[in-house]
């Protein structure tokens, strides 16, 4: 039975359109679970939108509209932009579904039956931007001396009975697990950031609100609403079953990485932790907090007016195109900055250039030289063999890296391959064998192919569209990672009539738009 691999993206807020940023965590996402599935695990991937809250009843009395048709609009843009983005969930959420609303209750339940829930007043600082309740010490001075949050967002003073649940109770299992867990938190610079969180003290976290209505309803509680981040970060539970089906919940849970940007660490290894020790549940195995992704150098912000589309942008440059720019660009973890001048740049240096530059002369040269057979064995060289290993290495190193979480070190070291493979043709030059040498023609070509075929499967997760035509072109059988272990693909596709057509270039160069990204 294949081994289960549990991932998921934060579920987005919809009070507004998804931006970049939500396209870079989906991509993301989405090639670590290709990965996964290539490796032969049983992946469950789950993204969605979180759609409760008062910041969604504010944006609707705004608009004008029920606060219920505007989730179920902003969600569709949301689930529009993954499917373009050709983003592989295996379940889109919506936190105003009903099992959903089933899962909420019922862990609330039973962090009540553990005793880690009481009903007192709330007073204190709370930013409808961040759906978070904030200490005084935690505010930074603003102009005229306003508060404001410490993402640097309006707070207001809040007053109403709220339950709130026995954070201060969890202090020290939390930091009890996160020592003998160093895979809990990463980076290393976010597991610090919680750590010091941490030791400075948990106090009580309100749980629940009644100044409105839009949410799941507290459980023999009339009046009160969840807050936000109970029913939202409750979402993977009920992905993988929670409450209905328990051996779903067995095979699935802890899940395997909770991918999320690096401004809601908090909630993902504080409280969520938290609310899972409470009712004896697995804590994740790894809460992975990415970094921002930055225009030009500058954060996105629409009084800038630097917010772009991603569906737009992909429409620009191409899907696998962007996906490439995002995961191969940004070191993951780290900051990020993009530009349509430095995806251009890039995606023609390294996709257009050299892999699919590769892959056309190669494949080309088959097709007119050869009437499209593959290449017979011919007449090795030791210069074969050393291709071939390189381009072992590199893929090996690939897996090992993205196994790790290091994307763009990943893909780096995929592109050792490519340059080696392109070395490899200019000095073998079997357009000049072609008349001095065919024997040897047939052996540099055939290496070629196979060297192709590995790579072309070796980026699939990050490319899946371009990495499998080009796998369609050469006929590839197998393409997971276990294939690129499988010589006797060559020979099976050789001995059959299959035959390399004149392929269509699929990485096409790129240009900067008239009016750039």
């Amino acid at each position: 039975m294949a081994e289960p691999y549990y991932i998921t993206t934060a579920i987005s807020y919809p009070n507004g359109r998804p931006h970049i940023g939500h396209a870079y965590e989906a991509i993301a996402a989405d090639a670590i679970a290709r990965f996964h599935r290539q490796a032969g695990r049983d992946v469950r991937f789950q993204t969605g939108t979180d759609e409760h809250g008062l910041k969604m009843v504010q944006t609707a009395r705004d608009r004008g509209v029920e606060v219920a048709d505007l989730a179920a609009e902003m969600s569709g843009h949301f689930k529009a932009m993954d499917d373009a983005l050709n983003i592989s969930y295996d379940r889109f959420i919506r936190t105003t579904e009903p099992d959903h609303h089933r899962a909420s209750q019922a862990i609330w339940q039973a962090m009540e039956a553990n005793d880690d829930l009481y009903l007192s007043r709330y007073e204190g600082w709370y930013s409808v931007r961040d759906e978070a309740f904030y200490d005084e010490k935690e505010l930074i001075d603003g102009e005229g001396g306003a508060k404001l949050s410490p993402q640097g967002t309006p707070v207001d003073w809040t007053a109403e009975e709220s339950w709130f649940f026995r954070l201060s109770r969890y202090q020290q299992p939390l930091l009890d697990h996160i020592a003998a867990n160093p895979d809990f938190i990463r980076p290393e610079s976010r597991r610090n950031e919680v750590v010091k969180f941490i030791e400075g003290g948990l106090s009580d976290l309100s749980v629940s609100r009644t100044s409105f209505d839009w949410g799941v309803k507290v459980p023999g509680s009339d009046g009160h609403v969840m807050y936000v981040w109970v029913d939202a970060l409750t979402n993977y539970l009920t992905g993988a079953g929670y409450p209905d089906d328990m051996d779903g919940v067995t095979k699935w849970w802890p899940a395997d990485l909770h991918l999320i940007g690096k401004d809601i660490v908090r909630f993902h290894a504080v409280y969520w932790p938290a609310f899972l020790l409470s009712v004896k549940l697995a804590l994740p195995k790894t809460v992975f907090g990415h970094g921002f992704l930055l225009h030009r150098g500058e954060k996105m912000s629409k009084s800038i007016g630097n917010v772009v589309d991603p569906i737009e942008l992909s429409n620009a440059f191409g899907v696998d195109a962007l996906r490439y720019f995002l995961l191969r660009e940004v070191s993951f973890g780290q900051d990020g900055s993009y530009s349509a001048e430095a995806i251009v740049t890039r995606v023609n240096a390294e996709l257009a250039n050299s892999f699919g530059n590769l892959a056309q002369r190669t494949l080309s040269f088959i097709a007119k030289n050869l009437e499209g057979a593959l290449p017979q064995p011919g007449r090795s060289d030791p210069a074969d063999a050393e291709l071939l290993a390189t381009v072992r290495d590199a893929t090996t190193i690939f897996r090992n890296e993205f196994s790790d979480l290091a994307l763009s070190q990943a893909i780096e070291a995929w592109m050792r391959g490519v340059f080696a493979c392109n070395q490899y043709i200019d000095v073998q030059a079997p357009w000049a064998l072609r008349k001095t040498d065919p024997d040897r023609m047939h052996a540099v070509l055939g290496t070629l192919v196979r060297a192709i075929r590995d790579l072309a499967i070796t980026i699939l997760p990050a490319v899946p569209a371009s990495a499998g035509k080009v796998l369609d072109q050469i006929g590839a059988i197998g393409r997971d990672h276990a294939a690129l272990d499988d010589s006797g693909w060559y020979d099976m596709l050789a001995a059959s009539d299959f035959r390399i057509v004149a392929p269509q270039g699929v990485f096409p160069r790129l240009e900067v738009p008239a009016e750039p990204a």
